[in-house]
């Protein structure tokens, strides 16, 4: 980390790279609350000092609220310390250019090689200066309750918001009671070993309880770094990342707000398409990732897309994936409809969809092996043109990733059964 740090600093203080809005250059870091990220930090900062970069801390900030400080404070990049929705022993870490975008894949190659280069220190004159940024959460929010409609308010509602005790414990909260909701606040005791643990996004049960229990209207749960989104319906009935994006789609197309169409990815659920379709709205599939779901809607000049994980995008809000202005986008279409969620989105009916996750020893390519390929079409046959199958390697730990879809889920459950088995004996 150290070393990255340095290394990033040598390739962003670069006028062709980051344009310098300062006397020099400065660089952001924020990270979420898992314990590793108090020495990916500091060593972080060691290195961009070190190559004589500024840097400012931030300390516990939603991944889209680095990438916003970055742009608002014209700084030459900013950095996420998160492993995302992993468990706390994993982390990682994530570039912001100085729009608030990833980095260009070739700026991060140029980041890559000067890793192999020795890490020379500048003279003491030339060294980087850190500090933290105090209001960093304040403008943050102010900007996420910005994109609620002017018009709109919460009041009269009361959410259960799940923060994972991730990134978004303090603030998360904080943007719903602004705009007058009540909120039950839930995961958001952070000890550095509980982000994501049977909590959040990825484990929404724990929202759906929460809700029924509290007599709550809506959840709202979202993963360790801020950038994934669940819902769930004052029944406890949950609500996946299409659902979520059909709702806010659709209020916008009754609206005329929707600019051109939605972009999906590949394990949108068939019946989102096909409902668009019935709409007359636009329809694109980009492969899974938010990188590639930003890419096809710049090249289509369209605002609107995301994942069934719940990461979704709204160009017209931000630049990136961020599912607390996620969530107020769909409380804006619910509190104009005067709707539950349930209701709002009744004329989606999702096919039934599997997904299992098959663990590896490494992260060897097993898609092509004979015997897999034969259950997938064995799979593609059975399922004869009204279904789907997918596989693929997850982008961040050493899983392949099975999904079928169909209309009748026994079968459904059964050929992806079949096929995560050979994807383990070929392991």
């Amino acid at each position: 980390m150290l070393r990255l740090g340095y290394a990033a600093g040598q390739v962003l203080s670069r006028a062709d790279v980051a344009p310098p809005h300062r006397d020099r250059p400065a660089v952001l870091i924020g990270k979420d609350t898992r314990i590793s990220g108090y020495m990916f930090e500091s060593a972080l900062e060691s290195g961009l000092l070190a190559a004589g970069v500024d840097t400012l801390l931030v300390g516990p900030m939603p991944t889209p609220g680095v990438a916003f400080l970055t742009r608002a404070l014209r700084l030459s990049a900013g950095i996420m310390v998160s492993a995302l929705h992993n468990s706390f022993e994993d982390n990682g870490i994530k570039f912001f250019s100085a729009e608030g975008a990833k980095l260009p894949d070739a700026v991060e190659h140029e980041i890559e090689a000067v890793l192999a280069q020795p890490l020379l220190t500048r003279e003491s004159s030339q060294l980087g200066k850190a500090e933290r940024l105090h209001d960093a959460e304040g403008r943050y929010i102010e900007f996420c309750k910005g994109t609620f409609a002017k018009h709109r308010t919460l009041r009269g509602l009361k959410l259960v918001v799940d923060c994972a005790h991730g990134a978004c414990h303090r603030l998360g909260p904080r943007v719903f009671q602004e705009l007058g909701a009540e909120v039950v606040a839930i995961g958001v005791s952070p000890d550095g070993m509980n982000i994501n643990a049977g909590c959040g996004a990825t484990h929404p049960a724990a929202l759906a309880a929460a809700v029924v229990e509290h007599g709550a209207d809506f959840g709202i749960a979202f993963d360790g770094d801020g950038d994934r989104l669940a819902m769930a319906d004052h029944d406890g009935r949950l609500f996946d990342g299409d659902q979520i994006l059909y709702a806010i789609a659709k209020h916008r197309h009754e609206i005329g707000r929707l600019r051109g169409g939605v972009a999906g990815t590949l394990m949108t659920n068939f019946a989102l398409e096909r409902r668009f379709g019935e709409l007359g709205i636009a329809f694109a599939r980009a492969k899974v990732g938010d990188r590639y779901v930003l890419e096809l809607l710049h090249d289509k000049g369209w605002e609107c897309g995301g994942e069934n994980s719940g990461h979704l995008l709204f160009l017209d809000c931000h630049s990136t994936g961020d599912a607390i202005i996620s969530a107020l986008q769909v409380l804006e279409a619910l509190v104009a409809a005067g709707q539950t969620l349930g209701d709002f989105t009744r004329d989606l009916t999702l096919l039934p969809q599997v997904l299992t996750n098959v663990k590896l020893a490494s992260r060897a390519d097993v898609t092509s092996v004979p015997a897999v390929r034969d259950a997938v079409l064995a799979a593609e046959t059975a399922l004869a043109g009204r279904g789907r199958v997918l596989l693929r390697p997850s982008g961040t730990e050493p899983v392949i990733r099975v999904m079928v879809e169909g209309e009748d889920p026994v079968r459904v459950r059964s050929l992806a059964e079949a096929i995560a088995e050979a994807v383990r004996r070929a392991a």
